[in-house]
C-alpha cells in the first residue's frame, strides 16, 4: 500500500470540510502559536530538586505574564530571578501583581537552576506573612 501525496490528502480533506481562507489562516495561526508555546516552555529537570533553598529580599523587577511570572530580588551584591507559576495559578492562589510589585519584601523557597546559579524555580512565596504555594 503506497502513501498519497500531501496535496492529494489536502484536496480530499477540503472536499469534505470546506474552509474559507480566513478559517485556514486562523487555524494556521492557532496551530503555530501552540507549537511556539510548547517549544518555549522549559522542563523543570534543569533545577536541582535535591536542595530546597530560601531567600528573602526586596523585589526589584517583576512580571505577571505567560508562560510563568517572575520576580528579581536584590540580595546584597547579587540578584536572583525567581521563576513563579503561570498567572492563572498565581491569581487562583491569591498572589496578585500588587503583591510582587517593585519594592515588596518577599521570601521565596525553591530550587536553583543547575546552569544558571542566579535563577530559582519558586515552590512557594511568602508575602505579607501569607504563604502561597506555587506548584
Amino acid at each position: 500500500m503506497g502513501f498519497l501525496p500531501a496535496r492529494t490528502i489536502q484536496l480530499s480533506f477540503e472536499r469534505f470540510v470546506p474552509m474559507s481562507k480566513s478559517v485556514k489562516r486562523f487555524l494556521s495561526f492557532f496551530l503555530c502559536s501552540i507549537y511556539i508555546q510548547a517549544m518555549a516552555h522549559h522542563g523543570w529537570s534543569e533545577y536541582d530538586q535535591t536542595n530546597l533553598v530560601k531567600f528573602s529580599g526586596a523585589v526589584t523587577q517583576s512580571g505577571y505574564e505567560h508562560p510563568h511570572g517572575f520576580i528579581t530580588l536584590a540580595l546584597g551584591d547579587r540578584t536572583l530571578t525567581a521563576v513563579l507559576a503561570p498567572p492563572f495559578r498565581m491569581e487562583n492562589r491569591g498572589l496578585t501583581p500588587a503583591n510582587i510589585a517593585v519594592g515588596a519584601q518577599v521570601v521565596v523557597e525553591g530550587y536553583i537552576n543547575r546552569s544558571k546559579p542566579n535563577e530559582l524555580r519558586a515552590e512557594r512565596i511568602i508575602v505579607n506573612g501569607k504563604v502561597i504555594e506555587l506548584r
